[in-house]
């Protein structure tokens, strides 16, 4: 596309007119203003331009309006004269190359922006329109750009303004230092390529830094340019969904008044992070620590964008010791030190840029040039090629450029030979087309460009040591390359020295973490990071906030963790258990002495008169209430659910059944003493086997039902205790139960009434009296156990119904046998038919 960008003068007819209306027999391009010089150039069959900040800043004029402006002036000290000379350097390798356009000679064009803007943006038309004063093009203003691609510029914002100029008119260029990560969008900067990263993956790295050693809060500085804003919204937003808090955000510029600066300082002198990320250019974080060096600030720890935590310049401010950050990695250009070395008297009087460089107070040279000086006592940056980064990207850049050319002009044709057509011409739009697919490598550095234009991200993590001699050094410890898996992308390989020369890894956090059994509490208008320790509630461990365990689990005694409840029931381990297993397995024992003592004194009047066949089945029913509660120790099962409730309902029934039997037997036998009266062969032994048959069946008949219907089961009660799980048996239908008991209730009361009413009867084989004592406890402590089984927790519900169990068997065996048992063993003379038959008024009644 035909360039002509400067101001448009159409000469016509002898009048000069501004536009392009009356367009007469020829169009006059008139280059407006002085066009500045290169400050190294050299012609060639393709031309390369070169944008460098070789100057740090510019002279500023006062505009007053009255006259044509002075042109822009370049001064202080030299930043990156290397990075000019440097691409020089690839020039003439490309040219002398036998491999690389063969037979063609690469010319260059560079220019000095120094570090500003319009200087910028005026070189960019240079390079596009050339400076000529005047040509004429027909009927439009147009020609051919005067250069094939742009190496440049160093900075972000300068490149953004150059590439709005040259991008309209499709020309490439490949950028060495300009990271924002706005230049990877390429509807905006279709014609933009570089060889350093993009500060998206550099925010990347120091949020995966920063998590890495732990730190969650962090303050950050930036420079107030598209470097710095962009660069650091990428790390902030990284940042967030980490979950870093920043403390505070501050930005400012070289340029700024000290005021403004001197702010900022005291932000960060007075922030309670220890840590401080600076996603800064060189020239501005100069200007923040030569600010921070007035104020007694506490020690911080530095963390660096790769713009100024390899500048070698900055190593000069002690308080930046022990900082880290990211950097290109260091290369090794064969011959480029010789090449800069290489300054012979000649050189420098043909270069104005040069001959200020030695002449300058950077040559720490007083005097006027004599020819006898040596550029090897020289010890400034450009002379130190110990740590070439960025120089290597301007390296790779001009290579990148002369593949994409040689693409275009050269051809491989018999016998492996390279033939390039010097003459062949070559428009900017289609070197930019080549550019996109490049892929070489030179020196063992990989060149290639996505499709945003940006190369693979590799880094190298930079630590500020500071050696024996005291002098700092740049020490990688480290690497991250964003090509690989996550989780692989950084790897550390060295020992970091922080700041105050230490080994121990500094803490930055806003509130201390939390103890155990305490969760976070947000305090109100500050970040997440900063938080009040408040107590969890019961049952749950402190993590990012409170969490409840699962059911059957609990907090261990630190609250860290879940930890499985303890499981509660009762044990025929636990001294509890041993106890009422003893008493049931004792009582059963003395049930079976007493049958046994029955069964060998059978014939004696006692054990006739108390009808020895209820006595025995009566023996066997409390043997069995006794063994009963067993079933009630241990831990439940579904058996034991299922047996220890029927086999306790079944079996008390049989019990109350057999003394309710003798009670009527009684009530029968004083009945049957009336004259006339016949009622006891309407109670013979057979009617009082049915009486007990009857009795006990109607139990069973309950049980049985209540396990088809709904039979107990075992459970894990975890309500009752919230630290532990109580194992247990549901009942399954408590109606079933509350019927099991209420019809033992019911025979019971039935046997005490019936007893009650025969307590006086005459004669000493009169049992109804012991019986009347017996179901008074026994119905005491059923009764008693109603609410005490409701009311037990855990497995004292248990032993509450084997103490009921155990306390009414007791009570009926001791006072219905072991009265008789005393006479038996101990006054065998009462044991006789004519002592039984005494009346109660005379003798003393068992």
């Amino acid at each position: 596309m035909g360039l002509c960008l400067l101001q448009l003068a159409v000469v016509a007819g002898g009048h000069t007119m501004i536009g392009t209306d009356s367009v007469s027999d020829s169009v006059q391009c008139r280059l407006q203003g002085t066009p500045r010089p290169p400050a190294f150039s050299k012609d060639g069959d393709f031309v390369i331009g070169g944008v460098f900040s070789i100057h740090y800043n510019m002279h500023t004029v006062e505009h007053k309006f009255t006259s044509i402006p002075e042109p822009l002036k370049c001064t202080e000290r030299f930043v990156s004269l290397r990075f000019s000379r440097a691409m020089i350097f690839a020039i003439e390798e490309i040219n002398n190359s036998s491999q690389l356009l063969p037979g063609v000679k690469i010319g260059y064009e560079i220019h000095d922006a120094c570090c500003s803007v319009p200087v910028a943006v005026k070189v960019a038309f240079q390079l596009a329109n050339g400076v000529d004063p005047v040509f004429e093009t027909g009927e439009e203003c147009s020609r051919s750009a005067t250069v094939t691609a742009i190496v440049g510029e160093s900075g972000s914002t300068p490149s953004i303004s150059m590439l709005r100029i040259i991008s309209p008119f499709g020309i490439p260029q490949v950028s060495h230092f300009a990271t924002c990560a706005c230049l990877s969008d390429k509807k905006q900067f279709p014609t933009f390529f570089r060889t350093i990263p993009s500060d998206q993956y550099q925010a990347a790295a120091l949020v995966h830094l920063i998590r890495h050693f732990g730190w969650i809060w962090i303050g950050a500085v930036r420079s107030d340019s598209d470097y710095g804003n962009s660069g650091m919204a990428a790390f902030l937003r990284a940042a967030h969904e980490e979950g870093i808090c920043v403390e505070y955000s501050e930005a400012l510029s070289r340029t700024d008044p000290r005021s403004k600066v001197k702010r900022v300082a005291d932000v960060i002198h007075s922030s309670t992070s220890r840590v401080v990320v600076a996603f800064a250019a060189s020239g501005d974080m100069k200007i923040l620590l030569e600010e921070l060096q007035r104020l007694p600030t506490s020690p911080r720890q530095w963390i660096g964008s790769e713009a100024w935590v390899t500048d070698p310049e900055i190593k000069r401010f002690g308080l930046c010791a022990g900082a880290i950050g990211f950097g290109i990695q260091r290369s090794i250009i064969p011959g480029l030190r010789d090449f800069l070395l290489d300054l012979s008297p000649q050189k420098l009087s043909s270069s104005p840029v040069l001959t200020e460089f030695w002449e300058g107070r950077e040559g720490a040279l007083e005097k006027v040039c004599d020819g006898s000086e040596d550029i090897q006592q020289l010890r400034v940056p450009y002379t130190d090629t110990s740590q070439l980064r960025i120089t290597n990207m301007v390296y790779k850049a001009v290579y990148a450029i002369a593949h994409a050319i040689h693409s275009l002009v050269c051809e491989e044709i018999f016998n492996s030979t390279v033939h390039c057509d010097r003459n062949l011409s070559v428009k900017p739009k289609q070197v930019l087309e080549k550019l996109r697919n490049v892929n070489f490598s030179r020196n063992g550095y990989h060149v290639s460009f996505d499709d945003n234009g940006d190369p693979v991200a590799n880094y190298e993590l930079i630590n500020w040591q500071v050696a024996e001699s005291g002098q700092i050094e740049f020490v990688a410890v480290g690497y991250y390359d964003a090509s690989l898996p996550i989780g692989m992308k950084f790897r550390m390989e060295k020992e970091i020295t922080w700041f105050d020369n230490s080994t121990q890894l500094p803490v930055s956090v806003c509130s201390e973490s939390c103890h155990p059994g305490t969760r976070k509490a947000v305090q109100k208008g500050k970040p997440v990071c900063c938080y009040n320790c408040v107590p969890c509630p019961e049952g749950e461990i402190n993590s990012s906030n409170c969490l409840k365990c699962p059911e059957e689990y609990w907090p261990n005694s630190q609250r860290d963790r879940c930890v499985l409840k303890p499981v509660e029931f009762l044990s025929f381990h636990e001294v509890l258990g041993i106890i009422l297993t003893t008493c049931s397995l004792g009582g059963a024992f003395l049930a079976i002495a007493v049958a046994i003592v029955f069964y060998c004194h059978r014939a004696s009047a006692i054990v006739r008169a108390n009808n020895s066949e209820l006595s025995f089945l009566l023996l066997f029913s409390l043997t069995l209430c006794f063994l009963c509660s067993l079933t009630f120790i241990g831990r439940p099962s579904e058996w034991s659910c299922m047996l220890r409730h029927t086999m306790f309902g079944i079996t008390f029934v049989l019990c109350i059944s057999c003394v309710l039997g003798k009670t009527i037997l009684v009530l029968m036998a004083f009945r049957a003493t009336l004259p006339g009266n016949n009622v006891m062969k309407w109670f013979g032994p057979a009617q009082q086997r049915l009486t007990v048959v009857s009795f006990t069946f109607v139990q069973a008949l309950i049980c049985t039902l209540w396990l088809i219907l709904s039979p107990p089961f075992p459970i894990q009660n975890l309500t009752t205790y919230k630290e532990r799980i109580i194992l247990e048996c549901d009942l399954g239908s408590v109606g079933a139960f509350w019927g099991v008991l209420g019809y033992i209730g019911v025979l019971a009361v039935l046997c005490f009434v019936l007893a009650f009413l025969a307590r006086k009867l005459p004669d000493n084989f009169n049992d109804a009296k012991f019986i009347t004592f017996s179901m008074l406890i026994f119905c005491a402590v059923w009764i008693t156990f109603i609410p005490a089984y409701v009311s037990s927790p855990g497995k004292f519900t248990v032993a509450v119904e084997i103490f009921a169990i155990l306390a009414s068997s007791f009570s009926l065996f001791s006072l219905l046998f072991i009265p008789k048992c005393f006479i038996i063993l101990f006054r065998p003379k009462q044991n006789t038919k004519k002592n039984l038959m005494v009346k109660t008024s005379n003798v003393i009644r068992f």
